[in-house]
């Protein structure tokens, strides 16, 4: 009988003390603080970003930027503790994929991000890629960040879109002026034969044509496929322009450019802001480049803010920072900071919400106010215009940003 009752009370005690142990396992630690109270600890949850854009391909260059703004403002983030919505502290991991500036595998692209990394937003930084997740976002659920300054990006009823950058139409007269004041009235057009590209063609072509202006060609061409450029620019030269229209990204537009001036041609250029003079300035010199009419450049504003970035971003990637970096860098802080206004981290629409409610912002991780988000979900920010120089960006113009 007492053999019985030892048996029955190990028994016992084996069961309480697995109990114990599980009991532990599965609940948060607790701490005293110095105040003597008890604090809960867990451990840290990991909030997946997504993006998707091209990492090959002639717009490599530029997705590699947008990329790093991303990961810098990710990699400060995690660095001063992440997050802490409703008591639980969450750290972010972004997840690239290339999608080759196509749209179809930028939509591929999302639905995995979605699906399989339940990401709740994703970014994308080329307008055929934007419309095409826009087509399925709102049911799919997640919030589209989208890296592209087409103004119909906002004029679709999407409401779980933020457009990044200005809108192009802010500088379509703005830089058709400067050009046409500087090298006379006749344009000729070499856009990409991107939807991105072609509508800032006709924006510009508008644009030069209500100043006085004549349109005296447009030849569409792939500037990611392409390599020489010069059947496209001998068409252009033929038709005797002052200025030529320049519609690709940096690399690709900066080899237009190049192959224009060893043809002969002594005129001005209007790029899109993709065509950015920071990095082209790197591929072609500045005899080439100068008359080129395009956005500021970032670190050449004159501001404590945006040197003190200059200086952080240029100690971790051994350049100096354009537009792609820093827009993407402002709306990733902004992510978080909406994140944790909203206290969530995986309902898009009370991400938004809390993201226009942290706004406006400037300061340490703001170097660019941005002054909120407009009614259709656009960021709002002012621009200039500025035409290089041999070197120096002079008599830039102060472009406001319009909420019309």
């Amino acid at each position: 009988m007492n053999r019985k009752k030892r048996l029955v009370m190990l028994c016992l005690g084996i069961i309480f003390t697995l109990t114990l142990l599980v009991a532990g396992c599965g609940s948060p630690k607790e701490t005293s603080n110095n105040s003597g109270e008890t604090e809960t600890k867990t451990e840290t949850k990991t909030i997946n970003i997504g993006w998707s854009g091209p990492l090959s391909g002639g717009a490599a260059l530029y997705g590699q930027d947008t990329v790093l703004g991303v990961k810098m403002a990710i990699d400060e983030i995690n660095g001063q503790g992440g997050i802490t919505v409703n008591d639980q502290k969450y750290s972010f991991n972004l997840i690239t994929l290339d999608d080759q500036y196509m749209p179809n595998l930028a939509a591929n692209n999302a639905r995995r991000l979605k699906l399989e990394n339940q990401a709740p937003v994703i970014f994308v930084p080329h307008s055929g890629g934007i419309f095409a997740l826009q087509e399925f976002n709102q049911t799919d659920n997640f919030l589209l960040a989208a890296f592209s300054s087409d103004p119909k990006i906002t004029e679709r009823g999407n409401n779980l879109t933020l457009r990044i950058p200005p809108p192009y139409d802010m500088f379509s007269e703005p830089f058709s002026k400067m050009a046409m004041d500087k090298f006379g009235k006749k344009l000729a057009l070499l856009p990409s034969t991107t939807a991105y590209s072609k509508d800032w063609a006709v924006r510009i072509d508008a644009a030069w044509k209500k100043l006085g202006g004549n349109v005296v060609t447009n030849i569409p061409f792939d500037y990611n496929k392409e390599t020489d450029f010069t059947t496209y620019v001998s068409k252009a030269l033929a038709a005797k322009p002052d200025v030529i229209f320049v519609g690709g990204t940096a690399q690709p537009s900066a080899m237009v450019i190049k192959q224009a001036r060893q043809l002969g041609f002594k005129g001005g250029f209007i790029t899109t802001e993709t065509g950015n003079l920071t990095r082209m300035e790197t591929l072609i010199s500045a005899q080439d480049l100068t008359g080129v009419v395009s956005i500021l450049p970032f670190a050449k504003y004159d501001d404590p803010g945006i040197s003190t970035y200059v200086d952080k971003f240029k100690s971790k990637n051994s350049k100096v920072p354009v537009w792609e970096n820093v827009w993407n860098y402002e709306s990733m802080w902004l992510i978080a900071k909406g994140m944790e206004k909203a206290q969530n981290v995986d309902d898009p629409s009370k991400i938004f919400e809390g993201m226009k409610q942290s706004l406006p912002l400037n300061g340490d991780n703001f170097p660019v106010e941005l002054k909120g988000i407009d009614s259709k979900g656009g960021l709002m920010a002012d621009s200039s215009a500025v035409m290089y120089d041999n070197g120096k960006y002079n008599n830039s113009v102060k472009i406001p940003y319009n909420t019309k």
